[in-house]
This record gives C-alpha cells, sequence and structure tokens, in this order.
C-alpha cells in the first residue's frame, strides 16, 4: 500500500513521505510496530506511529551514540543496551575490539524479529556474534536484578567486585512518554550505578531542541542531579527531522575534553575505519551547540558547554 507517511513530533509540527509503502504491520503486546519503505530513507520502522530507525540514515544515530562514550573511555570491555532492538547499537559496540560482552535489554521481541527480516543492514548481525546477551524483558526489571546480584556478590569478599558490571551503557529507547518513561529518572539513574564500573559512562538520546525543548532541558536536569559530568551533543539526523540532541554523563568521563589526535589515535588502536558519519574532525562540533540552541533551551545548556 502507498500512503503518505507522516510524524508529529508536537503539536504543532508535522513532516513526513509523501510516498510510503507499507509492508507489515504488527501489534504486539506493547505497541503498534509497523515497517514502511520510503524512495528518501529505504526500508524504516515506527512505534505508535514514532520514527526509529531507517536504514538510509541509522548510522548517523547509532554512531553518534556509541562512538564519542566508547572512544572516551580508554578500555571497555562491557556494555549494556537499554533497548536496541534492532541491533544498530550492538553493531557499532562490536567494533571495539576490547568489547568482551554485550547485553541488549529490549522490551519487545517483535521489534527484534521485524527488523532483522526487513533492516539486515541495521543490525549487520550483531545478535549472531557470541559477545551479545538478547534479553527480552523491561530494562529496568534487568538492571534491578543486575543490582540485586552485585549486591549479594558484594558481601563475597572473595568475589570480584567488577564481575556482571557495565562499562558502557546506551539508551536506544523510545522518549520519556512511552512505556520506557521509568528509565529517564534520578531513582533509575541510582539504581544503574550498582551495575556501573568505575569510570563509566552512559549515552542517551533527549530529543529535538525545536520539537522537544522542555523535554530535552528536564532530562539535563535530571541527569546532572545524578552525575558529575553531563556533556550534550547533537547532529541532525534526515528521519527525526530535525537537529537531534544526546548526552553522555558520568562521574570520571570528559568526552568533549579529547582532541581530534587522541581520537584518531584510539581509532586506530582500536582497527575502526569504516565509520560513515563520526570522525575525529566532526567530534568538537558535536559537542558545541549552537547559540540559537542554548537559547532555546535556556540557560541550563550554557553551564555544561
Amino acid at each position: 500500500m502507498i500512503a503518505p507517511l507522516m510524524f508529529h513530533p508536537n503539536s504543532d509540527a508535522v513532516y513526513g513521505f509523501a510516498h510510503a509503502r507499507l509492508i507489515e504491520s504488527v501489534q504486539s503486546r506493547y505497541q503498534r510496530i509497523e515497517i514502511w519503505d520510503t524512495p528518501q530513507l529505504g526500508a524504516l520502522f515506527t512505534l505508535d506511529g514514532r520514527p526509529m530507525t531507517s536504514a538510509g540514515d541509522e548510522f548517523i544515530y547509532h554512531e553518534c551514540m556509541v562512538h564519542p562514550a566508547a572512544l572516551a573511555h580508554p578500555a571497555p570491555r562491557a556494555a549494556l543496551v537499554l533497548g536496541g532492538g534492532d541491533g544498530g547499537a550492538a553493531r557499532q559496540l562490536l567494533g571495539h575490539p576490547g568489547i568482551e560482552r554485550i547485553v541488549v535489554a529490549e522490551l519487545d521481541a517483535e521489534v527484534v524479529r521485524l527488523t532483522r527480516e526487513h533492516l539486515p543492514s541495521v543490525h549487520g548481525g550483531a545478535f549472531e556474534d557470541p559477545r551479545v546477551e538478547l534479553v527480552i524483558g523491561d530494562a529496568a526489571d534487568y538492571v534491578a536484578a543486575a543490582a540485586g546480584a552485585d549486591a549479594a556478590a558484594g558481601a563475597d569478599a572473595d568475589a570480584d567486585a567488577d564481575a556482571g558490571k557495565f562499562d558502557l551503557v546506551i539508551f536506544d529507547l523510545t522518549p520519556p512518554d512511552s512505556p520506557a518513561a521509568g528509565l529517564y529518572t534520578p531513582a533509575f539513574y541510582t539504581q544503574l550505578k550498582h551495575v556501573l564500573r568505575p569510570g563509566a559512562a552512559l549515552s542517551l538520546h533527549l530529543g529535538s531542541p525545536y520539537f522537544h525543548a522542555p523535554r530535552v532541558a528536564e532530562l539535563l536536569a535530571d541527569l546532572r542531579t545524578s552525575f558529575a559530568q553531563v556533556r550534550t551533543l547533537g547532529t541532525f539526523v534526515p528521519l527525526y527531522g530535525s537537529l537531534w540532541m544526546m548526552a553522555i554523563a558520568s562521574d570520571t568521563l570528559d568526552p568533549a575534553a579529547l582532541d581530534a589526535a587522541t581520537l584518531a589515535e584510539r581509532l586506530a588502536a582500536r582497527g575502526i575505519d569504516s565509520l560513515r558519519h563520526y570522525e575525529p574532525a566532526l567530534h568538537a562540533g558535536l559537542f558545541s551547540a549552537p547559540r540559537s540552541v542554548r537559547d532555546k533551551l535556556g540557560p541550563m545548556p550554557r553551564q555544561a558547554s
């Protein structure tokens, strides 16, 4: 079926594709999942009418969500992806050869099934890699169980204090006004810290400063109550129709402080040479918000720039 595919990022805005073809539509236990084909971006999928990932530009979003944080860490070994059922974040993480373990905690098995079938270039076979563990269920439940296991291990003086913990956490989730709402809270960040190794960082997307300014400001405020370092970055994502903001939060790492030479050395040392969007020369620009964006969000982002 050929039909317009329109997105409504807020009540006053609309954009989309005039000639899209609906390939499959499934009502899962949690949400409506649709796979579309578009002339501009190829196959894409939506959740409850929201754009999630497209084959044509997913590398922009996933590379920026993963590599600035992963390169800021001197030697990441384990990563947790909250959501991420399309496999794109896991695929990017696997590019770092020191990664020994990736857990993808995805709520909806239907997301995994449909994107594996219709968007193979996004996951690139990531779920077949033995380092990747796919956990179907609520990511909050997974973190709670992992935190509980850590507390139990802590009672054993001989236990490895870092066993089962993570160096990187990628929030590859739907926005806060969705079933993922509880994962964007200071209470969850506090619990998450129980499963983080020293020097860990988390990366999450915030939204558009033009469409979602209040939400972006609120997310940043909550992050700053929980982490010593919160850095914002942004890049234009065609599927989202806007400059899209992300954040990296850590108690120790500052990705914005890395210079191009250091980043180039780390990419070369890790053998990462096939990225399509992110590069050392772009890094500083990602972390430099235009004045118009800072004005849109108010004084808070100025304090973190």
